[in-house]
């Protein structure tokens, strides 16, 4: 049955909405990415999907200069990037965990986010506010509570961009192809961007609007 069939009416929304996923992993067809084609493939058809794979690209590291007065993006990787991720309405960070936190390639294309916040007109808070960031991660180890840092950073990324928060889809994985053994993870990604995308909120301000 598709998933935004009128027999489903608890179904979330797809219509207007379109997808980027990120591929942060330094190897090509790895579990990560595995897992979150898996997750792509129950998208309701016709839902825009983009696909962005850091390792093929030429990116500088990323240059703070938030305290000089800077212009829009002119490398034309950069340029690429800003406009693929304010044109999708659901953001897909591709990452497998490594030292318990994101990718090298991962990490960098997250830290032009915040040159991308302090260029004059980029208005870039504000055209992520209210979208969705999701993450899909492959880890060596069978216990997936130690990749709550990459948990953690994505959920605090959308707290202070005024995002919603789509959760992480995990799977074990360490060798190549590895995370198609994992039956657990691959159910998951089955009904994954069928999610609860409640407004991320730092711990503070949960604990705030409880009171």
């Amino acid at each position: 049955m598709p998933l935004d069939t009128p027999d489903s009416p608890d179904s979330p929304d797809f219509s207007n909405r379109s997808f980027l996923f990120v591929l942060g992993s330094s190897r090509a067809d790895g579990n990560s990415e595995i897992l979150a084609r898996e997750a792509a493939a129950h998208l309701p058809e016709g839902v825009p999907q983009r696909w962005v794979d850091l390792n093929e690209l030429s990116l500088p590291d990323f240059q703070d200069g938030r305290h000089e007065i800077t212009g829009p993006p002119v490398h034309e990787t950069e340029k690429m990037l800003w406009d693929v991720t304010v044109a999708a309405t659901d953001v897909v960070i591709v990452s497998p965990l490594y030292w318990y936190t994101f990718s090298a390639q991962t990490k960098r294309y997250l830290d032009y986010w915040s040159g991308w916040l302090n260029f004059p007109g980029s208005d870039f808070k504000a055209r992520m506010a209210g979208r969705t960031l999701w993450g899909v991660t492959a880890l060596s180890h069978d216990e997936h509570v130690v990749a709550e840092g990459l948990v953690t950073s994505l959920h605090h990324s959308a707290a202070y961009l005024r995002m919603r928060f789509g959760s992480v889809l995990t799977g074990t994985g360490s060798r190549p192809g590895r995370v198609r053994a994992d039956e657990a993870a691959l159910i998951r990604a089955k009904t994954f961007f069928q999610g609860e995308t409640p407004l991320a909120l730092f711990p503070y301000e949960e604990g705030a609007a409880v009171a």
